[in-house]
Order: structure tokens, then sequence, then C-alpha cells
């Protein structure tokens, strides 16, 4: 028996579609079109592809995008100007940070600089912090969300369900969790520190990993039948992309499981969009 397989990239073209739609309603409203900056600095080839693939599905969508691509010598000055003209362009409805940032540019400055209005990636403190204290949810992180975007699609009940996450990053692991204990999970949050992880995962009825470690997972570990979404994306030396758990074995044991590529990677972006427009529709309230 093997694993239903979750299609992140099914869902998430349902979304745009939706989200095109909501545009095309604006448009024939006479309203205008949602727009989008996204800032990239370095040349990093990797974030470049990012920004490239949220700048076509803006497109696809019917949104305007900008990209700001700076130079690695940009100071920390610079980046929090440009924000700052950002923050004050009504035109602009979200503002993207395509991390990570060079070791010289502090990261949490920068993130706390984009307006809380304009965050669409979730990451600002305010957001994050109404997500945890369960206040109406403005913006939320778009790969947690993604995620359970991912699962009500599957119409997955995600109620007393024992969800453990392995990775507690900023953007993934402990929103996740805060996700998680909304949808009504007995949540386990797992890190470098956690003895003997294997016994956690093995009792996971829903297990969501992300820590950018190829093959991180055993398949063994895994719970028969278990709902496992894998977020690690991780280029292998012969090129081919694999994720953070054992695919193959663990699609022979778990009851659900995302692809990778083709899983969780398209509904963040999904989100984003999503996130883009609800800021527009929003403003739209406060004009």
């Amino acid at each position: 028996m093997f694993a239903k397989i979750i299609d992140g990239k099914a869902i998430a073209k349902q979304v745009r579609q939706e989200v095109a739609e909501r545009v095309q309603r604006r448009i024939q409203c006479g309203k205008r079109v949602p727009a989008l900056a996204v800032i990239l600095l370095g040349s990093n080839p990797v974030s470049k592809i990012y920004v490239t693939n949220k700048c076509h599905a803006c497109e696809e969508v019917g949104f305007l995008s900008y990209s700001y691509f700076l130079p690695i010598t940009t100071s920390e000055t610079q980046i929090l100007s440009l924000i700052k003209e950002l923050n004050d362009n009504k035109d602009i409805d979200g503002i993207l940070i395509q991390l990570p940032l060079p070791p010289s540019i502090n990261t949490l400055h920068v993130i706390q600089a984009v307006s809380p209005l304009k965050d669409v990636d979730g990451f600002h403190p305010y957001n994050v912090g109404r997500l945890c204290t369960r206040s109406p949810a403005m913006l939320r992180p778009c790969t947690p969300l993604g995620i359970i975007t991912l699962l009500d699609r599957c119409n997955i009940d995600l109620c007393s369900l024992h969800a453990v996450v392995v990775g507690a990053s900023n953007i993934v692991g402990r929103p996740m969790s805060m996700e998680l204990l909304l949808a009504g999970c007995t949540t386990t949050v797992t890190h470098r520190f956690t003895k003997n992880l294997y016994r956690y995962v093995k009792d996971a009825d829903l297990l969501i990993v992300a820590v950018g470690k190829p093959h991180f997972i055993s398949g063994q570990w895994i719970k028969s039948g278990a709902i496992v979404i894998d977020v690690g994306i991780n280029r292998l030396k012969n090129g081919n992309i694999v994720g953070d758990v054992d695919f193959e074995e663990a699609s022979k044991i778990a009851g659900w499981i995302t692809p990778v590529p083709g899983g969780v990677g398209p509904m963040t972006v999904a989100i984003l969009i999503q996130n883009t427009l609800n800021i527009c529709e929003m403003n739209d309230k406060i004009v």
C-alpha cells in the first residue's frame, strides 16, 4: 500500500486561479490592480530563481510586480531607506524581502522595518504575535498557511491529531506550531537539541519536516498511515532535488505525503499571492 500524494502544484493552481478571478472582479469594478515589491540583495542564483517565480506568479494573476535587485555592497541604511519609500507608496500593497540576507545585514532590523500592513511573508513580529495570541490574523506566514491550506483542501481533519514539527525556524517551525495548535492538534516541536528524535517521529499522526537536510528522516521512522509534509528542498551533487524525508521509503508507510518538488513549494508562492490580494482588499476598506 502506498501513500496518497498531496499534489501541491494542483492545489496551488487552484489558489492562484481564485486570486485571478478576484482580481478580475476588482478591475471590472474600476478598482486598482494589486502590486507587490520584491527586494533581492546580491546575486544568489537560487534566490534569483525564487524571485523570478514570484514575479511570474504575479503576472499570471494580473498583479503588478516590482523587482529591486540590489548589489551585495548595499548597506543596511540603504535597504531601510528603500523599505521606507515602499511603505509610504500607497500603490504598493506588499513588500517581500528575499531571504537569506548577507551576514553584514541585520535580518531582524530589515524585517521589522517593513510595515506590518505590507508584510506579505507574515514574518513581522506584530503579525507573528497575532498568530501566537489567537488574535484575528491579518497576514500569516506563507509556508505554514500553505501547509494548512493543502491539508484542508485534501479534507484532512487535523483536530486531535498528534502533530510533530521537526525544525524550529522562525520561517516555518515556530509559526507552523501555532497554526497546528489553532487547528486543534496536540503539537510537539523538535529541534537540534532533541534527543532520540525517531521516538517523536514514530509517534506522529502528522509529521512536518523543515530542516534543510536531504533524507534526514528515514522512512522506517514513520508511523503507519501518518500524514507526512516535507518542506525541505535540497539539491544533490547529481542535480536531483530531494526533500528532508526519504520519500521512497516513507511513501510505502505513510497515509498521505507531499512530494519534493511539487508539494509545499508551490503553495508558499500561492499564499504569498493570496496575502498580497488580501492586503489590497484591506486597503480598500481603509481608503
